[in-house]
């Protein structure tokens, strides 16, 4: 598993596809791949008002990621320091065996280069102290970027914090 999480607050996300948008200007991709993905759900009825959710979708950066093994000339590599699953551009030769691999999509054809591309977590950005493009830039601030571990404490915070909001109201 990726040392590393990056969590969405659904509750936060509006779909303007920022995050979509600077990842590929940090990747310098065309039209076509997305390396991370907004996916909008709805809209569903809540009351009387329409509603949409937007799912964030990036590589999951698996334990053991199926595009890694899939992948006949060793392009798509996983860091061990970090988990983090990458594509060594030098190695790739545009055999799309990993798309095919990855159950979620995350590898994306690019077809000016002919090669493939995915999340990688910005892992230039992160050697360098920063975090991911797509996190920095996040209008609503609903991407959250960090140690498994600190990303779960958040988790818990914003369901207790839900929960003692209803606990209140019935009062």
């Amino acid at each position: 598993m990726s040392k590393y999480y990056l969590f969405q607050d659904t509750k936060k996300c509006i779909g303007c596809h920022t995050c979509e948008i600077t990842c590929k200007a940090n990747k310098d991709l065309p039209t076509g791949p997305k390396p991370c993905q907004v996916i909008p759900v709805g809209p569903k009825m809540i009351g009387d008002l329409p509603k949409m959710s937007f799912i964030f979708m990036p590589c999951f950066h698996c334990e053991d990621p199926w595009c890694v093994s899939a992948c006949p000339t060793g392009a798509m590599q996983r860091r061990n320091e970090d988990g983090i699953v990458f594509i060594d551009n030098d190695l790739c030769v545009g055999c799309k065996t990993c798309v095919s691999a990855c159950p979620w999509g995350a590898p994306q054809w690019n077809p000016e280069t002919g090669k493939v591309v995915k999340c990688d977590y910005c892992k230039d950005r992160l050697d360098d102290g920063l975090m991911p493009a797509c996190v920095s830039t996040c209008t609503t601030g609903c991407l959250k970027f960090g140690k498994v571990e600190d990303m779960t404490q958040i988790r818990r915070e914003r369901h207790a914090a839900a929960v003692a909001a209803i606990e209140k109201s019935s009062y």
